[in-house]
């Protein structure tokens, strides 16, 4: 209230002082116009009347002078008329105004001085009126003066009616703006406000699940986002804290963002700590004259992402956005996320020419189909192959700057664009801790012998002190490929490889996602969410199927969208029912055999949409663009399965992601058995998506499925994806880097292999 008033007050103040100038100035305005207009008039009547005067006052016949200057003092506004000699001496005047003329007023002197007339305001008897002065003439010399002296009424009258009208406006004027911005207050700040301290209370006290939406107001949206994530970030927090709490009753314990950050502290005890990868976090991009800041599609972004929140930092990627050099500052770094800035992100720029050699070339034409044994024939070209060592020596070069002066560094380099990091960091910094996580799977031994540069690019990655694959299978393939490729000591009860003096583990670390899972309560009701979905895509069906992926050869595009053909053609009843949604985000368009791709599964779905659409429904919704996060989003919730048909895929962080946005606990994933996830996730509808007949009657068996069958499906898949999350995955990548021996030798018995002829490998899965 006390706040109302001091606005209210500073209102009045401020609309006071204007109107007050406003006044000055119309009134000064006001009577300059009056004043011409009486000096007007006063003009015209002296003329005329000195055309009598002049004779009478040469011939000096004072009698009809006075009986003239009578006659006129009786006229409308005008007081009366004086007449003065040359001496300045009175000679008559109208008689009430002789007794206050008979004293020359100065504008008598003046006039005679001058011979022109003029005229002035002048107090006379305690009242303030206008004097007009005009020259009597005689023999072409001023022999005299004639005063024409004027009331002043009118124009006091005049500007206290403005004063007074004025004043009125001021009240009226004040009244309704206090009014309004007591309102404007009331409903813009105070009832907000109110509604918004009401609304953290709630969240801060209440136990049950009963969602309660932010406060509504434009005003106050940036507080209120502000307010919604410190709120959520304390839900969080106790939700954590209460689910720390029950598994330490049951002897079991979870990762979550706090036990991460405390572990790592603990290991690093002071060391800097850098990632390193080739897809940045957060890529600036200029819309018109704005710079957004988005968050690219990628499964290691969303792996990565939550740990150097959690745990602070650097991460060094290439920075690819059109405005990525406008936010940085002199040392190329930014601080992210933009909203509530954790850690640094450093960016590396590359030319044209790197960029097409060292990602478009050997990256992914060469490696990434070559590992993934996806039908697709690698391509190796030396210029590819000479961009691809100097872009990593590049980047080792950038690590080295950051972690200058610090002392044993920890730095987790990511996928295959860096194979050659590891030992170049190591030949200038051997007390760095390096771990080298490889994403994608690796192939057997015959499969990656295809490539020229195996040797080098085998010595590059056993530079680093730990090598972690998402399963052990893929473990194998890489201890088999290096026992056939180099000259080496592999102990396979210990899965470590020595190697110039130099000692190397290979371990599983099946990454994930964040977890746990937002309180119920701060998610938003999904009712009829499925049909708004719907609705806005312009098809109606009771059934939704989504999948969610980069437009790659090796996610199994096509032979999903003719799975679900199959589907619709056995099962004829599910016609007009059952759409699914492809969020497909394209990827590498710059290589020819991912335009082809493209074009083929937009054909694709063109054909199997033409065959089997409806008035208002197709089969198949193809959305060919980059989707947030908070777009895909919705769609997981309102999914009655999702389809995840990978022809080969290291883990697959989208079958995760599906678990973990199913709150309700319905739905059902279907999942190719290429998958890493599909070594984790035992309760998903395992396919071969090349089978379709298959992949048709997974379908079916989803939608058809129990609920309580669903419910139980997805309850334990919850639970495996919430215990093994992401920090879980960060944490024991973390643990095992530290215990790292420093010196490398072999235990006593432990069976190593030299160069190719050590023992068989561990059974494979």
């Amino acid at each position: 209230m006390r706040i109302t008033l001091r606005v209210i007050l500073s209102l009045f103040v401020v609309i006071s002082l204007i109107v007050f100038l406003f006044t000055l100035i119309q009134v000064h305005q006001e009577k300059e116009r009056m004043t011409v207009d009486l000096e007007r008039r006063a003009s015209i009547l002296g003329e005329g009347l000195k055309e009598s005067v002049e004779p009478l006052f040469a011939r000096g016949q004072v009698q009809r002078l006075q009986t003239l200057v009578d006659k006129f003092g009786n006229r409308e506004r005008l007081a009366g008329v004086g007449i003065y000699d040359g001496q300045e001496r009175l000679v008559t005047a109208t008689a009430r105004l002789a007794p206050v003329l008979k004293d020359a007023p100065p504008l008598v002197g003046s006039v005679m001085g001058s011979g022109l007339e003029e005229g002035v305001f002048l107090s006379l008897g305690g009242k303030e009126m206008y004097l007009y002065g005009l020259p009597l003439i005689q023999e072409e010399k001023a022999a005299g003066a004639m005063v024409l002296v004027y009331e002043t009424k009118q124009i006091r009258d005049r500007v206290a009616l403005i004063w007074e009208h004025n004043f009125i406006r001021l009240l009226v004027s004040a009244l309704f703006i206090s009014l309004t911005t007591l309102l404007v207050i009331r409903w813009s700040m105070v009832h907000p406000i109110a509604r918004m301290a009401e609304w953290m209370k709630t969240l801060r006290t209440e136990k049950g699940d009963v969602p309660l939406p932010p406060p509504p107001g434009r005003v106050f949206e940036p507080l209120a986002r502000e307010a919604t994530r410190m709120v959520k970030s304390i839900s969080e927090a106790r939700s954590a804290a209460e689910q720390e709490a029950r598994l330490r009753r049951k002897a079991e314990s979870l990762w979550t963002p706090a036990r991460l950050r405390e572990h790592v502290r603990n290991q690093l005890e002071g060391r800097p700590l850098l990632v390193v990868s080739n897809r940045e976090p957060y890529v600036h991009e200029r819309r018109g004259k704005k710079i957004e800041c988005l968050v690219p599609a990628s499964g290691l972004v969303t792996a990565l992402e939550p740990i150097l929140q959690a745990c602070g930092g650097t991460w060094v990627a290439h920075g690819s956005g059109d405005a990525d050099r406008e936010v940085v500052d002199e040392q190329d770094k930014v601080r992210v996320p933009p909203d509530d800035p954790q850690y640094l992100l450093k960016r590396v720029w590359l030319t044209k020419e790197e960029e097409e050699g060292y990602y478009y070339g050997f990256s992914n034409e060469g490696l990434w189909p070559l590992c993934h044994i996806s039908h697709t024939r690698p391509t190796f070209r030396a210029e590819d192959w000479s961009r691809y060592e100097t872009v990593n020596l590049k980047f080792a070069g950038a690590a080295l700057a950051e972690v200058e002066g610090g002392r044993e560094p920890w730095i987790l380099v990511q996928d295959y664009h860096f194979a050659l990091f590891p030992r170049m960091i190591k030949e200038k910094r051997p007390d760095a801790r390096v771990a080298l996580f490889w994403h994608i799977p690796w192939p057997n031994p015959e499969s990656f012998g295809i490539c020229p540069w195996q040797r080098e690019i085998l010595q590059g990655m056993l530079g680093a002190d730990l090598i972690g694959f998402h399963v052990q299978f893929h473990c194998n393939n890489f201890l088999e490929t290096v026992d056939r490729a180099l000259e080496s000591r592999i102990d396979w009860e210990n899965f470590t490889v020595e190697r110039d003096n130099h000692l190397t583990q290979v371990k599983p670390f099946p990454i994930s996602i964040a977890a746990p899972f937002p309180s119920p309560r701060l998610r938003p009701l999904n009712g009829g969410l499925k049909k708004g979905l719907l609705r806005e895509l312009g098809v109606r069906g009771e059934f939704l199927g989504v999948g969610v992926d980069r437009i790659d050869y090796t996610k199994g595009l096509r032979e999903r969208f003719l799975g679900i053909e199959r589907f619709l053609e056995k099962y004829p009843a599910y016609q007009g029912l059952f759409t699914f949604v492809e969020l497909g985000a394209p990827s590498r368009t710059h290589i020819k055999e991912y335009r082809d791709l493209l074009a083929q599964v937009e054909s694709e779905a063109d054909r199997i949409n033409w065959r089997f659409q409806a008035k208002e429904w197709k089969p198949i919704v193809f959305l060919k663009r980059h989707h947030s996060h908070g777009e895909i989003a919705p769609y997981y919730e309102a999914a009655d399965l999702c389809l995840v048909t990978s022809l080969h895929d290291g883990m697959n962080l989208v079958a995760k992601e599906f678990i973990a946005a199913k709150a309700d606990e319905s739905g059902v994933l279907i999942l190719s058995q290429f998958t890493g996830a599909a070594r984790e996730l035992k309760d998903a509808l395992i396919v071969n998506p090349y089978d379709t007949e298959q992949l048709a009657e997974a379908i079916r068996a989803g939608l058809e499925m129990d609920p309580a069958e669903k419910r139980a499906r997805m309850q334990r898949m919850r639970e495996d994806v919430k215990e093994r999350n992401v920090y879980r995955w960060a944490g024991d990548l973390i643990s095992s880097l530290g215990q790292i021996r420093r010196s490398p030798v072999l235990p006593p018995g432990g069976r190593a292999s030299p160069g190719g002829s050590g023992p068989e490998p561990l059974p494979r899965g």
